[in-house]
């Protein structure tokens, strides 16, 4: 009986992972040649398909003990606060530079195809709190290792990364020695 139960929720769970890979596009040569764009924006216009990625994500934290969850500029602005507030934390903005008022802190990193920064208002988190950090997808690993730096930097302790896209061929599993939780694996 337990074994039919483990079985049913693998499917819904896989189900539910298919739907989302489903509703992901892909942009060939996008933002430059070379690029395959994953676009995240089809997957919004497919409210099943959001609310499958943003199920999974509360299914995996709720019981984490998780304080606090950061989104990462600008996509993972659309996953991070539901996900905060339907697990009981606070959201948690990382922002391009010159997006908040007041004292700042900040973190420059490479990206695959240029430099970029992370900035976060002082204060927004506390040492010692439990951070998740959330983008739309992982790469290279270059703006999830900034953001675990900016948060570290205020002494709070990211236990995990996590993402809707995870590229095949960067095979991503760990960032500054912290987990990362990916739901999919698009075909690229």
């Amino acid at each position: 009986m337990a074994e039919e139960k483990s079985k049913e929720i693998v499917t819904e769970v896989d189900s539910r992972r298919l739907a989302i890979s489903a509703s992901v596009r892909v942009i060939p040569h996008f933002p430059k040649p070379g690029i395959m764009f994953n676009d995240i924006t089809t997957m919004l216009l497919c409210p099943g398909a959001f609310q499958a990625a943003i199920d999974l994500f509360v299914e995996r934290y709720h019981r984490m003990n998780v304080s606090a969850v950061a989104g990462i500029e600008a996509r993972g602005f659309i996953f991070a606060p539901s996900v905060a507030l339907q697990i009981g934390a606070k959201f948690i903005p990382l922002g391009k530079p010159n997006r908040f008022p007041g004292e700042v802190i900040s973190e420059r990193y490479e990206l695959e195809y240029g430099t970029d920064c992370l900035e976060m208002r002082v204060g927004a988190v506390q040492p010692g709190e439990r951070v998740v950090i959330m983008d739309d997808l992982v790469a290279t690993g270059g703006t999830l290792s900034a953001a675990i730096l900016l948060v570290e930097r205020a002494g709070a302790d990211v236990i995990e990364c996590a993402c809707v896209i995870g590229l095949p061929k960067f095979k991503v599993s760990t960032i500054q020695g912290k987990p990362v939780f990916i739901l999919i694996d698009p075909v690229s």
